[in-house]
């Protein structure tokens, strides 16, 4: 969304050039159907120049009443640095969403971003791990359908569930350097303790997926591509057999 206050300025502006146009040409059109008629008399051309600089004059005067009505309205606050820095930030993820590998890109900035946000804590390890086993399985994601859709939801809801949970950690970590003892150091042991265990019970949820996608995709007999494949080399082989036995010269056996 534009910057309203720029915009108004911008129509006025726009106004005021159009305005001033408009009166330059109704001036010269006025000039020349004051000189032209009664030099030539009054006839066609000069209705046409006439109605032309009286349309002119129409249209100036409405544009310099537009102007006035617009520069009496009083123009929208100036938006702060930060309002604007977050409307520039918004326009250009909009425009960065638009591309055909714009969501992908932007998934990978906020990602490399909370990690850098968690840079120095313990929880920096466990949402490193979080990341990596997310990643294989949303690359799982598409053949995990039927009875394993159910484990891919609840796998999304702990994946935010476990991201949140590492933030409280740092946060509480970070908090630790002003009061090293005490209920704060224990809740921290507690939520580090917590964040551990979700993160390995994450990590054999995507392996269970593996396994899944691995049983789902092996055949209880030859692949059938392998099958197929195997029945083209016979052919191509019996083919190259006749074709060789075609072009051999056959001597007649002569009989006494």
């Amino acid at each position: 969304m534009a910057d309203e206050r720029a915009r108004h300025f911008r129509r006025l502006r726009r106004l005021r050039r159009s305005a001033r146009r408009w009166s330059v040409l109704a001036g010269g059109l006025g000039g020349a159907a004051a000189v032209l008629t009664p030099y030539a008399g009054i006839g066609l051309p000069d209705a046409i120049w006439a109605g032309a600089a009286g349309s002119a004059i129409a249209i100036a005067a409405w544009r310099w009443a537009d102007l006035r009505a617009l520069a009496a309205m009083p123009a929208p606050p100036a938006l702060d640095a930060a309002q604007a820095a977050a409307r520039s930030r918004a326009r250009l993820v909009a425009a960065v969403e638009r591309l055909p590998v714009g969501p992908g890109v932007l998934a990978e900035v906020r990602r490399v971003r909370s990690r850098m946000a968690l840079r120095g804590t313990t929880a920096a390890q466990a949402w490193a791990r979080l990341d990596r086993a997310a990643l294989t399985l949303d690359g799982m994601s598409g053949r995990l359908t039927g009875l394993a859709e159910p484990a891919v939801r609840e796998a999304a809801d702990a994946d935010r569930s476990l991201r949140d949970l590492a933030a409280r950690v740092a946060s509480v970590e970070r908090a630790l350097k002003l009061a090293p003892h005490g209920p704060l150091a224990e809740t921290h042991g507690t939520l580090a303790a917590q964040l551990e265990s979700g993160v390995s019970a994450y990590e054999r949820l995507v392996v269970a997926a593996a396994s899944y996608v691995a049983e789902d995709a092996r055949p209880t007999t030859e692949h059938p591509a392998a099958a197929r494949l195997t029945e083209a080399t016979d052919l191509l082989h019996g083919i190259a057999s006749a074709l060789a036995e075609l072009r051999t010269p056959h001597i007649p056996t002569v009989r006494g």
